[in-house]
């Protein structure tokens, strides 16, 4: 499984997310991951964010907070590429503008859909290269991507895209206006967009069918005259 690159993209480049500007990005997808999670509220979860982000809180401890770090991540723990965590151990996984500008994204992808349960949730935030709020971002390092191609990264990790949500947030241009959030032509606008999908759930067996049985004189079970002259002609 490929390792996740932070040489890439310059602390410099994430700091940007520690000015007023970045803030109102930040500020604005707030509110969605409360509802995700509220919304699953006996699975374990894990976010993966920046040191300018504030994590999401819920009161029964069940998620595991992780903040990108030089080359890893530290938080609830420390670690790196694999990701210590059981396969198929959590129900959500939040990406908040953790990779946004990196070469390499197809790494933590693959681990985000080893973690999850078949069925489980990702929610993955990243800045909008068509909005004009990407004037105050420009030559901060910072590099956004279309949805289509994050839409293709997420398929290739082993995302249901087919039932993919996608949701633009943040402001236009002036930091301090209200941030809400849309999914109207307007909205494309926004600072940033969420993109929410479902890890593929295991496909079930069918089970074998059973062969056709009738009650033929004598009371003797037999298999069906038809079937067995079937058979016996293969």
């Amino acid at each position: 499984m490929p390792a996740l690159s932070y040489g890439r993209q310059p602390e410099t480049a994430r700091s940007w997310f520690d000015t007023p500007a970045g803030q109102a990005v930040l500020a604005s997808e707030s509110a969605a991951m409360t509802r995700l999670l509220s919304g699953r509220p006996a699975l374990p979860w894990a976010w993966f964010g920046l040191s300018a982000a504030t994590a999401p809180i819920t009161s029964d401890g069940r998620g595991v907070t992780l903040v990108r770090d030089g080359g890893g991540f530290s938080g609830s723990l420390r670690c790196s590429l694999p990701l210590p965590l059981a396969s198929e151990a959590l129900g959500v996984v939040l990406l908040q503008h953790v990779v946004d500008g990196d070469d390499d994204i197809d790494g933590l992808l693959d681990e985000c859909a080893r973690v999850l349960i078949p069925g489980g949730m990702l929610w993955l935030a990243a800045l909008n290269p068509w909005t004009p709020y990407r004037l105050r971002w420009t030559g901060s390092g910072l590099r956004a991507r279309a949805p289509g191609q994050w839409q293709a990264a997420l398929r290739g990790a082993g995302f249901a895209t087919d039932s993919l949500s996608l949701q633009w947030v943040g402001p236009r241009w002036r930091p301090d206006e209200p941030t809400q959030a849309g999914v109207a032509a307007s909205d494309r606008l926004r600072a940033a967009f969420v993109l929410t999908a479902g890890k593929r759930a295991h496909a079930l067996v069918p089970p074998t069918p059973l062969r056709q049985l009738r009650w033929h004189a004598g009371g003797a079970l037999r298999r069906d005259s038809a079937a067995r002259t079937r058979e016996d002609c293969r």
